[in-house]
Order: C-alpha cells, then structure tokens, then sequence
C-alpha cells in the first residue's frame, strides 16, 4: 500500500514490562510525529508505540501524498465553536491557518535534517476548474482563503492560459495556485520516519493490537502496557478501540475510504505535452474531486472517493479497489489528458477518519493521562505534524498558541446509527455526482442545487 512498494522491516518483540513515560497507540504519522518530538524534548523518557499491523498500514502508508495548506475541516464550524467560547472565531481560523502553513514547513525541515528520503518536494498545488460553476467557486474560495488566514502571496487565480502554461489539463478553464503545499510519498515518509525514533531510543511494536485504552494502561491482543501518558492517534480506526477517554467512542468518528491508482511511467513525448514541470499537487473544483501527483518516477498517482463508506463503519483491509473506482479515477485522467498513453500500474484503498461536522479533535485529559487526536478528513499529512505537537504541549500542561489552536476539545457530534448512516454518507457522494454530471453539461456559472443539498446534508457548508 502508498507509493513505496517495497517490503517494510517487521517490528515484532516483547511488549516492555517497565511503566512507560508515553505510551502512543497507533503507527501512522500522527503516532511518529508524537514519538518524535517527545524524544527529542524529553530523551530521558520512556516511550512505546503500538501498532495492530505495522507502522504505515493505515492511512497514513495510503494517502495522496500532500503535505498542504488546507485546514482539517470546516472553518465556519471551527469559528462559530470559538465564538461560543468567548473567543474570536474569525481570529482562531486565522492563527489555525498560519499554524498549518508553518507546519509543512516544519515537516520539511525535519525531512531534511534527519536525513528522511521521501521525494519531498514544494512545487505547490493546483486547483484545476473544468466548469464555469467550478470556476466561480474557486474565485469565492480565493476570496474566502485571504479573509480566513491566507497571506496575499500564496495563493494565486490562474486564467486558463496561465494555468496550462503550467500543466496541460485540455478542458481547463483557469484555477488557482498555492504556493506552500509539498509533495510526498507518504510510505517512505512513515518508514523514515519510524527508522528515525527508534534510532533515538523508542519502542516500536508490531501486530499489537489495543482493544482497550484505561487509565494508564493500554490492553493490547499480547498483554497491557502500563504508561504514564496513553495517547491514541488511531485516526480512521479510533472506533476499534474501547476507551472512556475523550474523542472515543464508536459513533464519534467513521472511516470513509480514499482509493488511488498509479500509472506506469509516462514518456517523454507525454510529459512534453502535459507539461507539469513543477510537479505541483493536482485536484480539481468538481464536488466529487480527485487529488494527484507527479511522482519522483515520473508517474501520476491520482485518487477520490469511490465507494467511499462500508456498511458499521468497515475498514478497508488490505485496501484492494473495487474495479469500478479504479475505472472512475482512470477515466478522470483521460478527461485531463486525453492524448496521453496512460497505463494503470497498481491501485490500493485507505481510511481517513471523518467526524458528523468533518471538523478535527485534538483531546488530553490531566486528570486520566488520556489523550486522543483525530477526524483529519482527508487532510492528514500536514495536520499529523501539528496535531502531534498540540498533543505534546497539553501533555506538559502548557499553554502555548497550539493549544488555543479551535480545534483542541472540539465537539463534533455523533453519527447516526445505522442504516441511517449508511444511506446519508452514500446520498451526499450521489448527490454531488448528479451534481458534477449536470454541471458538466451546462455552461451554467451556477453551482448546482443538487450538490448545496448534498453539502447541508453532510454539513459542509460554511
């Protein structure tokens, strides 16, 4: 699964016997991240993270690969939750903002300094609108990005000869440009990344699932493992896990999956027609939109939503696609590139976790030693980084511009119980498909009233 294919090493030993200082449940990248910044601050610490099957597994081994600029949720939410706690809601978005933009630059840094290879690269990203409809809410977009925390320089309107100077998408109308977004392979990033905190003296164990997290304990399939701090970064699988800690609970976060498929390499005559010598992050302005990469091999990795909910919050395994969604996402890049010779090389599926209002939570309870982040929906890579530093700082009881950051204690609700959940998450992606199709055969500027039903029916309206 994720970009990198090669064989990651196994990581299975004893569980530690002694209390531990930290206890970090779950191998992904909020997990590592955690693991990092905690032995460096603290190298005296004693520190273990679980994993039910292996570093990476989950999400975090199977994303996009962007490390970008687009806050975890919805920023009309997250300012209205401030407001309701005396704060200043347009201000919280605005610090939350800057917090994410500084946050790739971070990761970056660490990338570099410890020697981490995984592709990395800021070209950018690239917002592409193939319909007048997706064209005016890119412009309202841009226009609520510079209110909401965007400097006036990292972002960019792109009319349709500006935006093909750039990449060569045939019914492009014009789009925007962030500057800050990165690229990754997210597999090498998580495996480096492992590599690194155990070379600085954490426990990484393997194929120990937790089942439970107590009070300074977490109940694993091989034994308890005692701590004095126990944090979950679980992510899309916060709900396999039984916990009265905060954040928890089997209806607080549901894991919709996001499949990708990888060309072959394309050739030189290909790359010289499409362009795309920035290698800038692709998505495009369509409600049921698509995100892509060049790779470092000069492939395009590209992914959506496909048969995006399993029925009781099912996980996706070993992330094989269904092939429907692999002919979708294919077919999206010949609607882009249409004289390319594009070859499907592999495809593979993940999970991000998605709260009822798609908005992030980051939790620690003092009084328990109990902490949680997740609800990233799909826009992880960056918001592991800072989500794991948030967690520290709340673990040593500080109080730092991280902490005040909307999304710490946020209360997003809870799903509705089945069927009901199960029909609505399919209706809202229904619904914004019927939408995308009429949008697509009208030169409307208007944005279809079948897609704001399918928003206000996921509550994603701001």
């Amino acid at each position: 699964a994720g970009l990198a294919r090669a064989a990651a090493p196994s990581r299975r030993g004893a569980l530690p016997d002694e209390e531990q200082d930290l206890v970090i449940v779950g191998g992904g990248m909020t997990g590592l991240w955690t693991a990092y910044y905690a032995a460096q601050a603290h190298p005296e610490w004693r520190i273990t993270v679980l994993d039910s099957h292996e570093v990476g597994y989950g999400g975090s081994g199977r994303n996009g690969g962007w490390v970008s600029t687009l806050i975890p949720g919805n920023r009309a939410v997250y300012a209205k939750a401030a407001n309701k706690r005396g704060l200043d809601g347009k201000g919280a978005v605005r610090a939350f903002q800057h917090e994410m933009s500084a946050a790739i630059t971070e990761t970056l840094r660490v990338l570099d300094s410890e020697g981490i290879s995984a592709d990395q690269h800021r070209g950018g990203q690239l917002q592409a609108a193939t319909t007048p409809a997706a064209l005016k809410r890119l412009q309202a977009t841009y226009r609520a990005n510079l209110e909401n925390g965007y400097e006036p320089e990292s972002i960019e309107l792109l009319d349709a000869a500006a935006f093909k100077e750039r990449i060569g998408i045939v019914p492009a109308l014009g789009g925007m440009y962030y500057r800050d977004t990165a690229r990754v392979d997210p597999a090498k990033l998580t495996r480096g990344l492992a590599d690194v905190v155990e070379a600085k003296g954490v426990t990484i164990r393997e194929h120990a699932e937790v089942v439970r997290i107590d009070p300074h304990a977490a109940t694993t399939t091989r034994g308890v493992v005692r701590g004095r701090v126990i944090l979950s970064c679980l992510e899309a699988f916060t709900g396999t896990v039984e916990s009265d800690g905060p954040g928890f609970g089997r209806r607080e976060v549901i894991p919709v999956n996001s499949s990708m498929i990888v060309t072959k390499p394309l050739s030189d005559a290909d790359w010289t027609r499409i362009g795309w010598d920035g290698r800038e992050c692709l998505n495009d302005g369509a409600h049921t939109f698509v995100y892509a990469q060049r790779t470092a091999d000069n492939r395009i990795a590209i992914g959506g939503r496909g048969t995006p909910y399993a029925y009781a919050s099912g996980l996706p395994g070993e992330g094989v696609v269904d092939a429907r969604t692999i002919k979708t996402l294919r077919d999206r890049l010949e609607f882009f590139f249409p004289s390319a010779n594009i070859e499907i090389d592999h495809a593979w599926r993940g999970a991000i976790g998605v709260t009822r209002d798609w908005c992030a939570g980051i939790y620690f309870d003092p009084a328990t030693g109990i902490g949680n982040a997740r609800g990233y929906a799909g826009h992880g890579v960056t918001a592991t980084n800072l989500a794991a530093r948030t967690l520290l700082d709340r673990v040593e009881g500080k109080t730092t511009q991280l902490t005040q950051l909307p999304w710490n204690d946020h209360n997003s609700g809870t799903w509705e119980p089945e069927p009901i959940r199960w029909v609505g998450v399919h209706a809202m992606y229904s619904l914004f498909g019927v939408a995308d199709a009429w949008e697509e055969s009208r030169n409307s500027e208007n944005t279809s009233l079948i897609a704001r039903f399918g928003s206000r029916l996921a509550g994603l309206h701001e």
